[in-house]
C-alpha cells in the first residue's frame, strides 16, 4: 500500500508508482517513477543519470486524457548497492514546468494524500 514520506523536503514526497519515459543526451527509457511531489519524483532505475544532467519526462497521471512532458534535473542518485533499504535510483526536481501541469501534479498528489489518509 502507498504511504506518505515523511523527510525534510520542500515538498512531502508520496509513494505510489507511475510509468515514465525519459530522454537525456540521445537515450530514451522507461522506467517507473516510485514516488511524487509538487517538485519532483524519484525514477526507480539501476542506471541513473549523474546528478545535474536535465531530462525530459514523459508522464502519464492516472485520470489524465494524454500523459505530458516535464522538464527536471538530476539531484540525487542512489546507486544499487548502497545505502541501506534504499531502491536505486534518481531524483529529478522539475525545473520547467507550466501553470497548467503544476496544477495537474498538484491536484493528482492532493488526491493521493487524501486517499491515503487514515479514515
Amino acid at each position: 500500500m502507498s504511504k506518505a514520506n515523511s523527510n525534510q523536503r520542500r515538498s512531502a514526497r508520496l509513494h505510489h508508482e507511475l510509468p515514465v519515459a525519459y530522454r537525456s543526451v540521445g537515450s530514451f527509457l522507461t522506467d517507473w517513477a516510485t514516488n511524487i511531489s509538487q517538485g519532483g519524483l524519484f525514477i526507480n532505475t539501476r542506471k541513473p543519470l549523474a546528478v545535474g544532467t536535465e531530462v525530459k519526462i514523459i508522464i502519464q497521471l492516472p485520470g489524465a486524457a494524454f500523459p505530458f512532458d516535464i522538464v527536471g534535473k538530476v539531484n540525487r542518485i542512489h546507486e544499487v548497492g548502497k545505502g541501506k533499504g534504499s531502491p536505486p535510483g534518481m531524483a529529478v526536481e522539475f525545473t520547467e514546468l507550466d501553470r497548467a501541469k503544476r496544477e495537474k501534479i498538484e491536484s493528482f498528489v492532493q488526491k493521493l494524500r487524501k486517499d491515503l489518509e487514515p479514515s
